[in-house]
């Protein structure tokens, strides 16, 4: 009975002293990372283990709380190297869960007891952002500001602008001014389609992760944005449409009339007959000499009931256009 006793004993006082060991880490790493990305934990250790086996461990370290050592390199989503001229060792974390976050140990195998150089705490975040964001309206062609703010404790830090709304691949790509009070400002000139979309105004952090906010910009092509208020362009419309009237009626024309070109010179020889009072009858006639350069000759197409009337029309207006071709010997006679 007291051996039992003795037993659990014993076996309580080395987890306690276990625990302390692990718990006497020399220092508290913060690493911060974003779901579906990787996490790098590096640890630092002193002079004289460069030989050692290096891990990482979770929990209470114990032998199934080891993730992954320097002489396995690469286990599942872990892996792991070891920088023997800096004292560095870095675990990498891949493709990051919330069931990641949580307390890790960096720890250096040796006879007795192991030694743990450093605590480490990680949070993981979702890789969106953000909860609410700043709508902005533009016109084609325009340009648009963007106004970031920030928090006075921020003032020195960098800042930055990025597309796409996803904090973790947040690169600078646009130029921008500080007032060094509360905001900076982006501003993009020759506005396309192309650039609407989602953008994130970063802050950097000295720790933790980096504070974002979001802006979504809209192209809007017949649309002027001035102190919020709208303001119509009415050219946009009316150039246009008077362009589209122009063509209908220019179609209309040419499908209304049906036009001859004649060119080329011809005369028309008019007689005339008269009776006097004596009841003498004589005769009168009259050259005219007509040199076309250009000359059309257009004939109206009716419908409905007058279709026969424009058959007619057009059938006199092609015998007049094969007469006025004929050499002049052959004048066209018009007898009244």
């Amino acid at each position: 009975m007291f051996s039992g006793i003795s037993l659990q004993f014993t076996l309580s006082s080395l987890s306690l002293v276990y625990l302390c060991c692990v718990i006497g880490a020399a220092e508290i790493i913060q690493v911060f990372g974003y779901e579906g990305k990787e996490a790098k934990v590096s640890c630092s250790y002193d002079e004289g283990y460069e030989s050692y086996e290096k891990y990482l461990c979770r929990n209470d370290c114990g032998s199934d709380d080891i993730l992954i050592t320097t002489t396995e390199a690469r286990k599942n989503r872990y892996s792991i190297s070891d920088d023997k001229h800096k004292w560095v060792f870095t675990a990498t974390i891949s493709n990051l869960n919330q069931n990641d976050a949580g307390k890790y140990w960096c720890g250096v195998t040796r006879s007795g007891k192991d030694y743990y150089p450093a605590e480490v705490e990680l949070k993981v975040e979702k890789d969106t952002c953000c909860d609410s964001f700043t709508k902005v309206q533009s016109y084609e062609g325009g340009s648009v500001s963007i106004s970031c703010p920030y928090e006075s404790q921020d003032q020195n830090n960098m800042k930055y602008i990025c597309r796409g709304n996803q904090p973790s691949s947040c690169v600078q790509q646009f130029s921008l001014t500080d007032d060094k009070k509360s905001k900076f400002t982006v501003t993009i000139t020759s506005l396309t389609q192309k650039d609407s979309g989602s953008y994130l105004c970063g802050v950097k952090r000295n720790t933790g992760l980096d504070v974002f906010s979001a802006v979504d910009l809209e192209d809007i092509l017949t649309f002027f944005i001035f102190s919020d208020v709208v303001v119509f362009n009415p050219v946009v419309f009316i150039v246009p449409a008077a362009r589209m009237f122009i063509l209908i009626f220019t179609l209309v024309v040419i499908c209304k009339y049906k036009c001859h070109k004649v060119q080329g010179m011809f005369y028309i020889q008019y007689k005339c007959m008269h009776t006097n009072t004596n009841m003498n009858t004589y005769t009168q006639a009259m050259h005219i000499h007509v040199n076309v350069n250009k000359l059309y000759i257009c004939t109206v197409l009716f419908s409905g009931t007058a279709a026969r009337e424009n058959r007619t029309t057009t059938r006199a207006a092609d015998e007049e256009e094969a007469d006025v071709r004929k050499p002049k010997s052959n004048p066209l006679l018009v007898d009244t």
